[in-house]
């Protein structure tokens, strides 16, 4: 059952490959480690999520 539970919990290769991407936009789109780039984007979605990488906020009007 663990085992299971690690497959579910892995990243798929296109979640990491749209964060990897993601990282190339914020890095301004310039030249880098495309490796590196995929490095990262594995370690960040394989890390327990705290909170929210997104920085949007929700906003609510009354009616």
């Amino acid at each position: 059952k663990a085992r299971k539970a690690a497959a579910k919990s892995k990243p798929s290769q296109d979640q990491i490959a749209a964060r990897a991407y993601e990282i190339y936009l914020e890095r301004g789109c310039t030249p880098g480690d495309p490796m590196q780039d995929w490095l990262r984007a594995e370690r960040e979605l394989a890390a327990p999520q705290k909170k929210s990488r997104s920085k949007s906020k929700v906003i609510t009007f009354a009616a």
